[in-house]
């Protein structure tokens, strides 16, 4: 019989050692008891704090590459958020310093459109308010266009003035729109008056003196005239009427080799505003109303012009 053919393992008779039944038991029971008495006695505290404190730079190193993605990730997202912060700032800041410039030119409008209007009653004639559209494009000439025409009952020949003085002359007159001529052009001239000596010049367009100027032609070299005088208009050529303001006096030069002196009076209308007043010439302004003078002996009224026509007639007042 082969050796290799016999049961080498131990009979059960001779084994030794608890079961494993048993040994779950025990364990259990053990591990209620150590964990009572841990519970109690604090057995396990120093163990556990030197294992914590081993462990501490461990853990501190595991949980930096994680600290470190959250930092890059916090800081993208951080910046995004600035900038759409700033360029909504940015949009704001323009809007609102667009709304305020908005703001301030509507300021400046209704200041020169009150203006007009408290100048609008010192005129007995018709008027009417226009406003500036846009300049001519051609550089020779000083003309503006506004936004009413034949339609609205502008007439050529017509003054045009702002908040100032005077700005220049109606030249052309479309249905729609209409060309006005200012002052400083090189082919318009308004008779003025000196508001200090009441003598009478005129005046003619110098657009390349100062930056637009007036010019007093044919002035006596000796005649009483000042820097800083005062130019009105006369109202003797029936289209301005008297005592609107024109300009003041700013370069006066007298030459000895001629009897007349060069003059040179800055516009008092240089703002240019937006809103202009159109003034019928005063040839073509109604005559005003006859005074009524109450007559005692009828108890009726009658105009000084009825009476005097009674009395040049014959008939009875």
């Amino acid at each position: 019989m082969a050796l290799d053919t016999f049961e080498r393992s131990v009979p059960p008779i001779f084994r030794h050692g608890l079961s494993a039944t048993s040994k779950l038991v025990l364990l259990a029971l053990l591990s209620i008891l150590l964990m009572a008495a841990d519970h109690r006695l604090k057995i396990s505290y120093p163990v556990r704090a030197g294992i914590a404190m081993v462990l501490a730079p461990l853990q501190w190193l595991s949980l930096q590459p994680s600290r470190l993605g959250h930092a890059v990730g916090d800081y993208f997202v951080d910046l995004d958020e600035a900038r759409d912060a700033a360029q909504s700032f940015q949009t704001r800041s323009i809007s609102q310093t667009q709304r305020l410039q908005q703001v301030e030119q509507l300021l400046q409008e209704n200041k020169q459109l009150r203006e007009l209007l408290d100048l609008r009653k010192d005129f007995s004639g018709p008027s009417k308010p226009v406003q500036v559209l846009y300049g001519t494009t051609d550089a020779y000439s000083e003309r503006v266009v506004v936004d009413r025409g034949q339609l609205a009952g502008i007439e050529p020949g017509s003054a045009v003035i702002d908040a100032a003085g005077v700005f220049g002359q109606v030249t052309r007159v479309y249905p729609l729109v209409s060309e006005v001529t200012m002052l400083t052009d090189r082919g318009q001239s308004i008779p003025v008056m000196n508001a200090r000596t009441g003598t009478r010049h005129v005046a003619n367009g110098d657009p390349g003196t100062l930056g637009g100027s007036l010019e007093l032609k044919f002035v006596p070299a000796g005649a009483d005239m000042k820097q800083g005088d005062l130019l009105t208009t006369s109202g003797i050529d029936g289209v301005y009427p008297a005592g609107l303001h024109v300009g003041t006096i700013v370069q006066i030069d007298r030459r000895v080799d001629s009897s007349f002196a060069r003059v040179h009076a800055k516009p008092m209308a240089v703002s240019r505003g937006r809103h202009l007043l159109v003034l019928t010439p005063v040839k073509d302004w109604p005559a005003p109303p006859a005074p009524v003078v109450p007559v005692p002996s009828g108890g009726k009224h009658k105009s000084n012009a009825t009476a005097a026509a009674g009395q040049a007639t014959g008939g009875k007042p």
